[in-house]
C-alpha cells in the first residue's frame, strides 16, 4: 500500500483535531540540512496546558462554547480502535505543539515549533488541512458512547433516589431516638443534682458541730498550754539553782542536801509537765482528727458544690444552648470512680467519722481539768522544801577561803626568788658562747691547710679538747636550768592551784549566796498554774 503523507495531529482546548500537514517541514527541513532521519514512533501531538506570557502563539480553538475552554480538567483522550487501515505506517520522531485558547477569527500561528526538527514558518492553510485528515472513530462508536452515557445517567439517578429516601427515613428515626436517649439523660440528671443538695445538707450540719466541738478544745488546750508555761519559771529557778552549782568548781562540787531538794524539786515540775505535754500531744492529735474529719466534710462538700454546679449546668443544657461543642471520644473515656451505693456510703462515712470524733473530744476535755488541778497542788507542796540549806554552806566555804589566801602569800615569795635563779644560769651559758665560736672558728679554717700540712699536731688536740669541755659545761648548766626551770613550774602550779582554789571558794559564795538565793523569792499563783490568766 502507497505511504500516505505524514501528519501531525493537534487537539484543541474543546478537542477539535486541527491537522498540520507536515510534508513542508519536512522538504524545508530536507532542503536546509539533508535527507531526514526516520525514528520508531508514530507522530502524535502531545497535549500541554498554555504557559501564560511567554509571548508564544498557538493553534485556534473550534468549539465557540465558554464551558470548552473554561474547565480546568485535563484533556480526555478518546481510544480508538488500532485496526483502521488509516494509521500512519511511517515512523517519526515524536514532535510537541502547544494549543492555545483564541478565537477562530485569529489565523493560525506563524511559528510551530517540532521536536527534533526546529520551528518554521506555517502559512494559513486551515481548509486544505481539514480535508487532509483521517477519521479516528467509527459511527458505530459514537452511538455507543452516547448509549453508554444514557445508561449510566439512569442508573445513577436511580440509586440516588433510593438514597434520599432511605436517608429520610433514616433520619426520622433517628431524631426520634435521640431525643428519647436525651430526655431520659435530662431526667436522670435531674435527680442526681436532688441526691448532690440532700446530701450537701447532712454535710454542712455536720461541719458546724464539728466545728463547735473543736473551737472548745482549743480553748482547753490553750488553757493547758498557759498552764505548762507557768510551770516554767518554777521549773527554770530550780534549774538555774542546779546549774549554777553546777558551776562550782573542783572539790566544791558537793552532793549536798540543798542539791537534793533541788532535784526533788525538779523532778515534780517535770513530772506535771511530762502530764501536761501527753495531754496537749492527746489533745493536738484529736485536734487533728478533728480537722481531718472536718476537712473530709468540707472537701466531700466542696466537691459535692461543683458537681452540683457541673450537673445542675448539663440539666440546664438545651440543644439551643451556647456553649456546646464536639468533644471527638470522651464516651470512650471511662473517668468514674464510684457507683450511687459507694457515692452514698462514702458521704455517710465521713458524718459517723466526724461524730465519733466530736465524742471523743468532749471525753478529753473533761481529763485535761483534772489533771491542772493536781499539777497545780504538787507543784507548791514542793517549794517550800528547798530554801532552807544554802546558810551553813556559805560559812564553811568562807573559812577555806582565809586559810587559801594565807598560803598563797608564802608561795609567791619562793616563785621569786627561783626566777631570780634560773636568769644567773642563763647568763652563765650565753658567756660560753664566745669561747665556743672562737674554737671552733680555729678548727675550721685549719681544715683548709694544702697537703701534708693537714697534720693532727698538739694545736689540732688542744683545739678538739677545748670545744668538748665548752660542750659538756654548757651542757651541766642547761641541765641545771630545767632542773631550776621545772621547780619554777611546781612553785606556779601551786600557786595556780591556791588561786583556782580561791576562785572556786569565791565562786561557791556567789552562786549559794547572789544569784540562788536571789531567784527563789517568786513563784506562780494557783489560778495561773491552772491555766486561767
Amino acid at each position: 500500500m502507497q505511504r500516505s503523507s505524514p501528519q501531525v495531529t493537534s487537539r484543541s482546548r474543546s478537542g477539535a483535531p486541527v491537522g498540520v500537514d507536515i510534508s513542508r517541514f519536512k522538504n524545508r527541513r530536507t532542503r536546509g540540512r539533508g535527507t531526514m532521519e526516520y525514528y520508531g514512533s508514530t507522530i502524535t501531538s502531545t497535549y500541554t496546558r498554555p504557559r501564560v506570557g511567554d509571548g508564544t502563539r498557538f493553534l485556534p480553538h473550534i468549539s465557540t462554547m465558554a464551558a470548552s475552554y473554561k474547565s480546568h480538567t485535563g484533556p480526555h483522550v478518546i481510544s480508538h480502535s488500532l485496526s483502521l487501515p488509516w494509521r500512519p505506517s511511517t515512523y517519526y520522531k515524536v514532535s510537541q505543539t502547544h494549543p492555545t485558547l483564541q478565537p477562530l477569527s485569529k489565523s493560525l500561528p506563524e511559528n510551530v515549533r517540532l521536536e527534533g526538527i526546529g520551528t518554521y514558518k506555517l502559512t494559513s492553510s486551515l481548509p486544505a488541512a481539514r480535508s487532509a485528515l483521517f477519521t479516528r472513530y467509527t459511527p458505530d462508536d459514537w452511538f455507543k458512547s452516547n448509549y453508554a452515557n444514557y445508561k449510566q445517567s439512569d442508573s445513577t439517578r436511580n440509586s440516588a433516589e433510593r438514597l434520599r429516601m432511605d436517608t429520610a427515613r433514616m433520619v426520622h428515626d433517628e431524631d426520634q431516638r435521640t431525643n428519647r436517649t436525651q430526655e431520659v439523660s435530662s431526667k436522670a440528671m435531674g435527680e442526681r443534682v436532688s441526691d448532690i443538695h440532700f446530701w450537701k445538707r447532712e454535710l454542712n450540719h455536720e461541719i458546724e458541730a464539728q466545728v463547735a466541738e473543736t473551737n472548745n478544745l482549743v480553748e482547753v488546750k490553750k488553757r493547758l498550754e498557759r498552764a505548762l508555761a507557768e510551770t516554767e519559771s518554777p521549773l527554770q529557778v530550780a534549774q538555774e539553782c542546779l546549774y549554777h552549782r553546777e558551776k562550782r568548781q573542783g572539790i566544791d562540787l558537793v552532793h549536798d542536801g540543798v542539791e537534793r531538794e533541788l532535784l526533788s524539786e525538779v523532778d515534780v515540775i517535770k513530772s506535771c509537765q511530762e502530764r501536761m505535754r501527753r495531754a496537749i500531744e492527746k489533745a493536738n492529735a484529736q485536734l487533728a482528727n478533728n480537722r481531718a474529719a472536718q476537712h473530709e466534710l468540707e472537701r466531700d462538700v466542696s466537691d459535692k458544690h461543683v458537681a452540683h454546679r457541673i450537673d445542675d449546668y448539663c440539666h440546664q443544657l438545651r440543644n439551643s444552648s451556647e456553649g456546646i461543642a464536639y468533644h471527638r471520644g470522651v464516651e470512650k473515656v471511662d473517668a468514674t470512680v464510684t457507683v450511687p451505693e459507694t457515692w452514698a456510703k462514702f458521704s455517710d462515712n465521713n458524718i459517723l467519722r466526724s461524730q465519733s470524733e466530736r465524742a471523743a473530744s468532749a471525753k478529753l476535755r473533761a481529763d485535761i481539768e483534772a489533771l491542772l488541778n493536781q499539777c497545780s497542788n504538787e507543784m507548791w507542796a514542793h517549794f517550800n522544801n528547798v530554801n532552807v540549806g544554802f546558810s551553813n554552806r556559805i560559812s564553811e566555804t568562807m573559812d577555806a577561803k582565809n586559810k587559801l589566801q594565807q598560803h598563797l602569800a608564802k608561795t609567791l615569795q619562793e616563785i621569786f626568788q627561783t626566777e631570780q635563779t634560773i636568769l644567773q644560769i642563763k647568763r652563765a651559758i650565753a658567756d660560753k658562747e664566745a669561747p665556743m665560736k672562737v674554737a671552733q672558728t680555729r678548727l675550721d679554717s685549719r681544715t683548709r691547710r694544702p697537703n701534708t700540712e693537714l697534720c693532727r699536731d698538739p694545736p689540732q688536740h688542744r683545739l678538739v679538747s677545748e670545744v668538748g669541755q665548752i660542750a659538756e659545761t654548757i651542757e651541766t648548766l642547761h641541765f641545771r636550768l630545767r632542773q631550776a626551770e621545772d621547780t619554777l613550774q611546781a612553785l606556779v602550779h601551786t600557786k595556780d592551784a591556791l588561786e583556782h582554789d580561791l576562785s572556786v571558794k569565791a565562786n561557791s559564795l556567789f552562786i549559794d549566796q547572789e544569784k540562788c538565793m536571789g531567784m527563789r523569792r517568786t513563784f506562780p499563783t494557783t489560778p495561773r498554774l491552772v491555766g486561767y490568766a
